[in-house]
């Protein structure tokens, strides 16, 4: 078996440094890393306190959701009838929470097929759907409110989520009409501050006043965040301490039992993306062959991943000091540039690999094929240092 043969044979890759010395890849590449993912899933199941439900949505990949269901993930957020049927497939008895509020009838009915049980809702039109389909039998609503809550990247409440008054309402509906009655709220992505939590979870008391219902459960969305900035590694188990003495101290022995659906703070950190440098383009703008209509969809959203990796096609790290560089895609579009500048080495050269780490969640599934880039190949590596 000649070397090439053997590269392409090869399954499992020590790190990313390997991948790079023995393929020297032209086009982008995402490496996954199969035992961050299981620990990130054993973190959450260990110290949340109540069920944990993976957002599918974030990254589909069937490896990451076999991989999940090994650590012993037992729940998913699904919001589409492919991720349904994906779910029941590669987990058929892990429990399926379809929370996205908005469903066609033809959605809804898939649903219902399916065996769905727990659904989300945040108007009373959409909450109409649902009473004329959904069977009231052991079927699980949850209206889902919205706050004016500073502390994520972004807020999901620009489309999502009812006024705490309609949220009482549909509550109260719920119930009447003979469904398990719980709340949900999301308090939006990469959401950094515990405090988010403790506003949200005192006013779903609030709402449950108001109604004069008591929720089965009460789903405190997804937003732990991933670790983005390099030294500053988010402490997610702070904020699962706060969610438990909220609820207690909010609720008393009435607390409904606690859901979360995390994406982002499972996935991501188990993925780094290897990206190529095509130019320096008189020693100052940096062009990589992937960008925001790839694997980098994101950056100019919630801002730029800040832990990087500058390596030689020999895989050794470059060295020289740190230096602020304009960042271009790989296309003919002038938005595609990564937002602000991002520190590179200044030694950094044409045929150099930058490696963001942390890459995983909301990548795969953005990446296009815009101008004909796009082609991203996805490797599994032991370590990704």
């Amino acid at each position: 078996m000649g070397l090439t043969e053997g590269h392409q044979a090869k399954t499992v890759w020590e790190n990313p440094a390997e991948i790079i010395r023995s393929l020297t890849p032209e086009n982008p590449v995402m490496v996954f890393a199969p035992t961050v993912l299981q620990e990130r899933a054993k973190q959450f199941l260990a110290g949340f306190p109540g069920l944990v439900t993976y957002a599918v949505k974030s990254n589909p990949d069937e490896a990451v959701i076999q991989n999940l269901v090994t650590a012993g993930i037992k729940g998913f957020d699904v919001a589409s009838p492919f991720e349904i049927d994906l779910i029941g497939r590669l987990a058929p008895m892990a429990a399926r929470h379809y929370h996205n509020p908005v469903r066609s009838r033809a959605e809804i009915a898939h649903a219902v097929t399916a065996g769905i049980k727990a659904w989300s809702v945040d108007s009373h039109s959409e909450l109409d759907k649902l009473f004329e389909q959904v069977p009231a039998t052991e079927c699980e609503i949850s209206p889902r409110f919205k706050l004016p809550v500073l502390g994520a990247a972004y807020d999901f409440g620009s489309k999502f989520g009812a006024s705490p008054e309609i949220a009482a309402e549909m509550l109260r509906k719920v119930a009447e009409r003979g469904y398990i009655p719980s709340l949900t709220f999301h308090p939006g992505t990469q959401c950094t501050d515990p405090g988010a939590w403790e506003t949200y979870i005192v006013t779903a008391g609030e709402i449950c006043d108001m109604a004069g219902v008591r929720p089965r459960r009460l789903n405190v969305g997804g937003g732990f965040p991933s670790w983005r900035v390099h030294g500053v590694e988010p402490d997610v188990q702070s904020i699962f301490d706060l969610i438990e003495r909220t609820t207690a101290a909010t609720f008393g022995e009435n607390a409904p039992a606690l859901v979360c659906e995390p994406g982002r703070g499972i996935c991501a950190d188990a993925f780094s993306l290897i990206t190529r440098v095509k130019a320096v383009r008189d020693g100052q703008a940096v062009f990589l062959n992937d960008g925001v209509y790839g694997g980098l969809t994101e950056l100019p959203i919630i801002g730029n991943l800040d832990r990087l990796d500058v390596l030689t096609p020999e895989g050794k790290p470059r060295t020289g000091s740190d230096h602020g560089r304009t960042i271009f895609g790989p296309t003919c579009d002038s938005v595609d540039r990564l937002p602000g500048e991002i520190s590179l080495p200044d030694d950094v050269q044409e045929g150099d690999y930058v490696i963001f780490h942390g890459a995983g969640a909301y990548s795969v599934v953005t990446n296009t094929r815009f101008n004909g880039f796009g082609e991203m190949r996805q490797v599994t590596a032991l370590s990704l240092e």
